[in-house]
């Protein structure tokens, strides 16, 4: 199917053939009609990527921020990847369109296949011929309501919540400051609720536009005539609410608004303006500044937007999707009328010169709309047919035979962490083949074949399990979908690389190893990615054999996460230790030569900091201090190891060394913000053994027991007292 993107990077826009996206349960696959091009949003984002390197960083100076707290954590190389990763890839545009209803996945019963539906989502409403939708972001469209009307329906809810934020109230008076498509319908939304508006823009044209649409009176921000409409309007009192549906760097809005507002009025901010307060003004009329955010309660929350979990509505009455189904009602019944808004439909054939003539200036409009191929037209997609791999079982686990072609590899995810520290060490290697790369959604599948050279991308992953040319699968998905996902890799006979964790829970863990019983495939390796590093296997090397038992401290400054992050989903993700523990777990039980037998963990009083203690069968133990609470300032990981009368030191894998007696000898010292984790040597080890039919690097029981140890943390925190492992002798 064809979709926009642009790349970030280059700015260039194209028109690209990408996957078919799956149809999910808990959404609908659905069929472009029409999808509307938001002039004011997209464009921003368009004009953007045409920027320098230096204009994108001014921008963006939160994003420059995040990259600053990288370099510290991660290093120079790792973090560089990361960004370039992210601006040379492919992005999407679009949020607002009406479709067909092509497929209903698991879960849905409100509406069937052939049904009109109104989307909504920056991630599920792209300027794409089909599109997965999740419950929350569609709504049946009302009888009456043409495609290309009910394609406003995304930008029409952002205007409806910013009306809801003013609180408007019959009678009032109201300035709409911007008279852009937002703008425009926030002008007959007010107007429809019997308050009187007067509109402010700079271009005469949609001054007119407005007033033809209800507007009492519109002129030019810096006329004379506005003031005096606001102040026949109001007796000189000046207007109860203002809304800023204006962008740009200029602040004669925000100074405009609070000039012409009432004494205690309301101010809305809905667009992307400029927001220097004049403290005095706002002061001296102790107004009240508000936000609106898109399209209303629900928005930017994965477990409403994704999960299809509502807000019950004796609490939350005007959610994101009943603003949805409130304003295409009000277009049914001709309150709101979105047909003078159209300045321009173009074929979706058209859409990248359509953008070119939009930034240019070329083509002067309000709303511009993407007309598809209609459903007659339109091929028909089948859903694919659930394959069930030829898999038999083989008696023990004996290795599979050396290979003579190259390694053919299949990613199942190709998100940040596949794309910048395991996908860039796979690219040009000599004897690997990256043959496939699976997506849930299409575009990331289709950037990841054009970054990387994947033979073909999809997001059909039973024809990849099914597919025997594939020889090992690599899960690069969320944590809660690894357990299952490298079952099923295990039962279709392939080898497996599956980041950590390998499971969530102890049932999950337990349905791997059967899969392993059950098939006779053991040819698994978790990214347990940091034994493999250089500095800390030489560091290691120098200590030598130990004769006695050891005491090793681990420190891990994990830091707090971004507001939003899914690490913060432990309902469905886990707990953040439990996601990523197994990497210091596997780290102390390497380093000492053995798997865990007990596992005690305490938790201060009021933060997610952990301090667990791991004992060992010859009587050595393993304290990792995990903290969320350090300065990220600090280095990430330090670790020492005590044992025979030396110490190991480790220094976030820049820097090591080896104390015995008076002696210290320097391991190595990488150039600062330099660090080496590991992942190249962990990939070359595990390529070499599905080629040669070797051992797998890490053998299955540490990487059980590790596994098993992570997951008892959560137990002895329970509990408070230390939990005796399965098989601990």
């Amino acid at each position: 199917m064809k979709q926009v993107v642009q790349n970030y990077k280059s700015g260039e826009l194209a028109l690209l053939d990408v996957p078919v996206p799956g149809c999910k349960p808990g959404g609908v696959l659905v069929r472009s009609a029409f999808s509307l091009i938001s002039t004011g949003t997209e464009l921003m984002k368009v004009s953007e990527a045409g920027m320098s390197m230096l204009g994108k960083a001014r921008s963006r100076p939160d994003q420059v921020a995040k990259v600053v707290q990288s370099v510290a954590a991660n290093g120079v190389p790792a973090t560089y990847r990361k960004v370039m990763g992210k601006l040379d890839s492919y992005t999407p545009l679009g949020y607002s369109l009406c479709g067909v209803v092509e497929q209903v996945g698991a879960g849905i019963d409100d509406v069937k296949v052939g049904d009109l539906v109104a989307c909504a989502g920056n991630e599920h409403a792209l300027h794409a011929e089909l599109n997965w939708v999740p419950k929350n972001l569609y709504v049946p469209v009302p009888d009456g309501v043409a495609p290309r009307h009910a394609a406003f329906g995304t930008v029409g809810s952002i205007a409806l919540q910013g009306v809801r934020q003013g609180e408007s109230r019959l009678g009032e008076t109201a300035l709409v400051i911007g008279l852009g498509l937002i703008g425009q319908l926030v002008v007959q939304l007010l107007n429809a609720s019997g308050v009187r508006v007067v509109g402010v823009d700079p271009d005469p044209a949609r001054c007119e536009l407005a007033e033809r649409l209800g507007a009492a009176a519109c002129g030019d921000p810096g006329s004379a005539s506005v003031e005096s409409a606001v102040a026949e309007l109001t007796g000189g009192m000046g207007v109860d609410q203002v809304y800023l549906a204006a962008g740009g760097s200029s602040n004669q809005p925000v100074e405009l608004a609070a000039r012409l507002c009432r004494d205690r009025g309301r101010v809305i901010d809905i667009g992307k303006c400029r927001l220097d307060l004049p403290w005095n003004a706002y002061y001296e009329k102790e107004l009240d500044v508000r936000f609106s955010r898109s399209y209303g309660p629900g928005r930017y929350d994965p477990e409403y937007e994704l999960q299809g979990r509502d807000y019950p509505i004796g609490y939350v009455r005007w959610t994101e999707r009943r603003n949805l189904a409130c304003f295409l009602d009000l277009v049914a019944r001709g309150r709101v009328d979105v047909e003078p808004l159209v300045s321009h439909i173009a074929g979706f054939e058209d859409a990248v010169e359509t953008y070119r003539r939009l930034e240019e200036g070329e083509l002067k409009a309000v709303a511009v709309l993407f007309r598809y191929p209609s459903a007659h037209e339109a091929p028909v997609v089948e859903a694919p047919e659930a394959t069930v791999p030829d898999v038999r079982r083989r008696p023990g686990r004996s290795a599979p035979s050396r290979r003579s072609g190259p390694v053919r590899l299949a990613f199942v995810g190709a998100g940040n962490y596949a794309s910048s520290m395991l996908l860039p060490h796979l690219t040009g290697r000599d004897g690997v083949e990256l043959s496939t790369v699976v997506t849930t959604t299409a575009l990331s599948a289709a950037n990841a074949r054009r970054k990387f050279g994947f033979g073909r991308a999809t997001t059909d992953l039973d024809a990849v399990l099914g597919d025997p040319a594939v020889d090992a699968v690599f899960v690069v998905t969320r944590h809660s979908s690894h357990a299952e996902l490298t079952r099923r890799a295990l039962l279709a006979g392939k080898a497996v690389f599956v980041e950590k964790p390998l499971a969530l829970t102890e049932e999950e863990l337990a349905g791997v190893l059967a899969a392993v019983e059950e098939s006779g495939n053991d040819r698994i390796q978790v990214g347990f990615n940091r034994r493999f590093a250089p500095l800390l296997r030489e560091a290691r090397q120098r200590f030598g054999v130990r004769t006695g038992p050891a005491s090793l401290r681990y420190l891990v400054n994990a830091g707090r996460l971004d507001h939003g992050s899914w690490y913060l989903r432990q309902d469905t993700e886990g707990s953040r230790f439990a996601g990523e523990g197994g990497h210091f777990v596997d780290t102390a039980s390497w380093l000492l030569d053995a798997d865990p037998v007990s596992v005690y963990a305490a938790a201060p009083a009021g933060n997610e900091d952990l301090q667990i203690v791991l004992g060992y069968p010859d009587g050595s133990t393993a304290t990792i201090s995990y903290v969320t609470s350090g300065p990220a300032s600090f280095p990430k990981e330090t670790l020492d190891l005590v044992a025979d009368g030396k110490v190991l030191r480790l220094d976030d894998f820049t820097r090591a060394a080896v104390y015995d007696g008076r002696r210290r000898q320097w391991v190595g010292s990488r150039l600062p913000k330099t660090r080496d984790k590991g992942q190249n040597a962990e990939l070359a080890a595990f390529v070499k053994a599905v080629r040669t039919g070797g051992p797998m690097p890490v053998p299955l029981e540490s990487l059980a027991a590790t596994t098993t140890a992570t997951l008892a943390v959560r137990t002895a925190l329970a509990s408070g007292v230390p939990v005796t492992l399965a098989g601990a002798r």
